[in-house]
């Protein structure tokens, strides 16, 4: 897939008709991948260039805040000289509030179409506990199944938090178990049963399930949107 560095609209040549083709044949590709409902990392590499873009445009420190993880020094360091080579230089100053302008209304678009199909997932989900719950419910095991597949993936999952600028934050971590045929031996509860017995790690698990009506890409949407869903549902529990 094509991608855009993170300064990509700051770097070489600052031309509007090069750079909106640059942005044009990546949003091309990012937009075949939606046509095939793949969503990540898609779709958040497309939110972190908009909100990149419009922080840059707002206010040169809160981009530095804003993104400590993503941006290098260099990077950082290119962008606020940028900034105030902008402050001094009107003909550059058009040229990039030029390119930015149609950037951020241009994935605004892109980011909608994304979007709807997250929604359109997240609504078809339905999740619960399967058997007793333990007080404890920061891991476990997730099952997934979409009801016109064959399968049941099992997950084990252990929610961490974290803390950034005053605020704490929930962030869950998978990793892939097996997979079992659905069927009427192979029940919730008798996979919960399977795990107890040979996962001598997690004695007594919160194990949940995570059901769709529809038919999506696992790993690209189904998965990722499923883990955001029960970290709400866990919070909310």
């Amino acid at each position: 897939m094509k991608t855009l560095s993170e300064t990509w609209f700051a770097d070489g040549y600052i031309d509007f008709e090069l750079k909106k083709y640059t942005l044009l044949a990546y949003l091309q590709e990012v937009n075949n991948y939606f046509s095939d409902a793949k969503l990540y990392p898609q779709l958040a590499d497309v939110i972190f260039h908009y909100n990149n873009l419009v922080a840059f445009r707002e206010n040169k420190k809160y981009l530095q805040e804003q993104f400590p993880k993503k941006l290098t020094g260099m990077q950082l360091e290119k962008l606020q000289l940028l900034y105030e080579q902008m402050i001094e230089d009107d003909e550059l100053m058009q040229e990039l509030e030029s390119i930015m302008h149609y950037s951020i209304d241009t994935m605004k678009s892109t980011i909608s179409n994304g979007t709807e199909i997250y929604e359109l997932v997240e609504q078809s989900l339905s999740i619960h506990p399967v058997g007793l719950i333990p007080l404890d419910t920061t891991e476990g095991y997730i099952f997934l199944r979409s009801i016109h597949e064959k399968q049941t993936k099992v997950y084990q999952y252990r929610l961490s938090f974290f803390e950034r600028h005053d605020s704490q934050y929930r962030t869950l971590k998978t990793n892939f178990i097996d997979s079992w045929m659905s069927n009427f031996v192979n029940t919730y509860e008798s996979i919960k049963g399977e795990l107890i017995r040979n996962q001598s790690l997690l004695p007594n698990p919160a194990v949940y399930s995570i059901e769709t009506n529809l038919s999506y890409p696992v790993e690209e949407t189904f998965l990722p949107i499923a883990k955001r869903s029960f970290v709400k549902f866990l919070a909310a529990a």
